[in-house]
């Protein structure tokens, strides 16, 4: 039979327009081409370049070949893929595509089809427990492409999100991109499922460049593995973002031809080179090359500190069963899967600690469903100590980065955030753990009244106004209300851009009007009273004075009153807090994916630094995070609510 033509691409990030052009303009010269795989993230990252994609998705313009996406997370994705998903014509179990419009197929999660005779497997999405819909993988969609692993005959293509770790492709391998690196973003789970699957062609984006390496042998396998890391669409540094290969199915393939080896093969990744020995040797690790992806460390061993740590067969405690039978060298241990499924942390199981700290929303100890109710409370009680440990916005944690920290008052402090959007922008936080402002008691929304009329007047003194907005989380993070600075001339702005935001996302604001609050009363008499000169300085104790007063703060404090009667804790809930008083707010649905980064992404697009987005991006060293924290205390001094004087 012929071989199929497929073209494969990188993250799309919605720029359908220039990704469709490229495809026709190959297609003509060396096509035709069967199908195109794209990987990565395919929606954009922001919503205001949704226009173009929704022209292609609502069906005025046309996909030209049949194409195929992962990594679906992204600007548009939750109402889009809902309703994708919502067509009866996706109903059932459907591991070739869900159709979204015509010739365009959404991967969603794991699993392997068949592809003109190609076997295709992906792992659409980051790794997330938390039962998110979009964007994401499972572990069930590792466990199923594990079993479909052992099934017989040999994966062509396998499809990822993230690029696999730089210890994979270290054996040795010519001019490897910096990018491809040990990195946050690359993910371990992909690396395990690709030396067990051992698929012939590996494809990954998200790293930004294009990398092919050399092709290598598999452990326990006679045929090679090739694998292309692809970059973005339109990247700026012209990057390869599309590439077409046209392999035999290994179906239709003679022994011979499938145990060929390039000229320029090489070992296996996963085989570690033992200098121990006077003699260079080599072997697979834990003596098996597929074993270390089944175990996981027993944690009561960890806790004893003993060196030698007994191991945990990873499938018999996510599925009850391991195929290795007594065979297996890792223990099948049935009291771990039993608090594996009461709901205890995995990897709390697996590593004795869960780096996930506060944000994860498993149990963090063994849980026994005989013991006293009060024994449970007493755990409980020191697991949530041991939250407030792990959590980098407890004043009480070992890890909080106090260098940031601007300002401290009884209840709440103010602080420079990790990649700050704009100068002067800054988080208003709880000094105990809670998991909303919403939440609070009285008092401390009255400590944060003080703190928001302090950053209203003085950013009144730099020519600028100031919004706050925050994502509450079902899961029970640290609270922290954002406070981002913005021109006079954006202001009237802000409330159009977060509608239209959120109408591409697909739902609608409410809304609490904001009357004229004591606080601008007091803030133009004040501006009548002392002019722009030194001593407008001076309104800085004015505002503490009035602080003292209760009755100004809860004047002052009505609209957030009337949120937080709205605000429900058992669901996800978003509010921004507009310059002229108004809040717009929205209660999270369950199976909604709210982006994390909304209210964020909304201000980078207002302000036209969409580079600004993703905080990663703005990240700064230790000492320019000092200098920058040092000046704002110097500039906000004269008007900090907790400054003595």
């Amino acid at each position: 039979m012929a071989s199929p033509r497929v073209l494969l691409c990188g993250d799309v990030l919605g720029r359908l327009n220039q990704l469709f052009k490229r495809v026709l303009s190959v297609n003509k010269s060396a096509g035709p081409f069967d199908a195109l795989l794209c990987v990565g993230q395919f929606f954009p990252d922001w919503t205001q370049q949704l226009d173009e994609f929704m022209e292609y998705i609502e069906g005025r313009f046309e996909v030209p070949i049949p194409t195929y996406f992962i990594g679906d997370y992204g600007a548009g994705a939750p109402k889009v893929l809902s309703e994708a998903a919502k067509d009866p014509g996706n109903q059932g179990f459907k591991m070739d595509g869900l159709r979204v419009c015509h010739n365009l197929y959404w991967l969603k999660g794991g699993g392997k089809f068949n592809l003109h005779g190609l076997s295709v497997a992906y792992l659409s999405g980051r790794l997330s427990p938390s039962g998110q819909q979009f964007g994401i993988y499972s572990q069930d969609d590792v466990d199923s492409l594990r079993a479909l692993a052992e099934e017989p005959g040999i994966v062509d293509l396998f499809l990822t999100y993230p690029c696999l770790l730089v210890s994979l492709l270290v054996i040795p391998a010519n001019d490897i991109p910096p990018e491809i690196s040990d990195s946050p973003g690359s993910d371990s789970t992909v690396a395990e499922l690709v030396a067990e699957i051992k698929p012939r062609y590996h494809i990954a984006g998200s790293k930004g460049v294009f990398y092919a390496r050399e092709p290598y042998s598999n452990v326990d396998a006679v045929h090679v593995t090739r694998f292309f890391g692809l970059a973005p669409v339109g990247n700026k540094d012209k990057q390869k973002f599309m590439h077409a290969i046209s392999p035999l199915p290994a179906s239709t393939m003679s022994a011979a031809e499938i145990s060929g080896k390039p000229p320029n093969t090489t070992l296996s990744p996963y085989i570690v080179v033992d200098n121990t020995s006077a003699n260079e040797t080599t072997k697979r690790p834990a003596d098996s090359g597929l074993e270390a992806q089944y175990w996981r460390y027993d944690v009561k061993k960890q806790r004893r500190g003993d060196g030698d740590v007994d191991k945990l067969c990873f499938k018999f405690l996510s599925s009850g069963s391991c195929q290795r039978g007594e065979n297996c060298h890792f223990r099948h241990d049935a009291d771990a899967r039993e608090q594996y499924l009461r709901g205890v942390c995995f990897d709390f199981l697996n590593k004795g600690k869960c780096e996930r700290g506060p944000e994860c929303q498993f149990k963090h100890n063994l849980v026994d469903e005989n013991e006293p109710i009060s024994a449970r409370r007493g755990r409980s009680e020191g697991a949530t100590t041991n939250r407030s440990k792990e959590c980098w916005f407890c004043l009480s944690s070992p890890n909080v980065e106090s260098h940031l920290i601007i300002s401290i008052g009884e209840n709440i402090y103010c602080a420079l955030p990790k990649g700050p959007l704009v100068n002067d922008h800054v988080l208003l936080i709880p000094v105990e753990h809670s998991p909303s402002t919403l939440s609070l008691l009285p008092d401390c929304q009255q400590e944060i009244y003080r703190f928001q009329c302090s950053l209203r007047v003085y950013c009144e003194t730099q020519g600028k106004e100031i919004l706050f907005f925050e994502l509450i989380s079902k899961r029970g993070t640290h609270a922290n209300l954002q406070a981002i600075p913005i021109p006079h001339a954006k202001a009237s702005a802000v409330r159009s851009i977060f509608n239209l935001a959120a109408k591409r996302l697909g739902f609608e604001f409410q809304i609490i009007k904001g009357k004229l609050s004591l606080f601008t009363c007091i803030k133009k008499a004040c501006l009548l009273g002392f002019g722009y000169g030194p001593r407008f300085l001076k309104l800085g104790c004015i505002m503490r004075i009035l602080g003292k007063y209760k009755r100004i703060d809860e004047a002052g404090s009505v609209e957030r009153k009337l949120l937080k009667a709205q605000f429900d804790s058992k669901f996800g809930f978003f509010y921004v807090e507009l310059p002229d008083g108004m809040i717009l707010w929205h209660a999270i649905d369950e199976n909604e994916n709210f982006p994390v980064q909304f209210g964020r992404e909304v201000m980078a697009g207002l302000l036209k630094i969409p580079d600004k987005a993703d905080w990663r991006n703005c990240k700064l060293s230790k000492d320019e995070e000092v200098k920058m924290a040092e000046a704002l205390k110097m500039q906000f001094r004269d008007f900090d609510p907790n400054q003595e004087g």
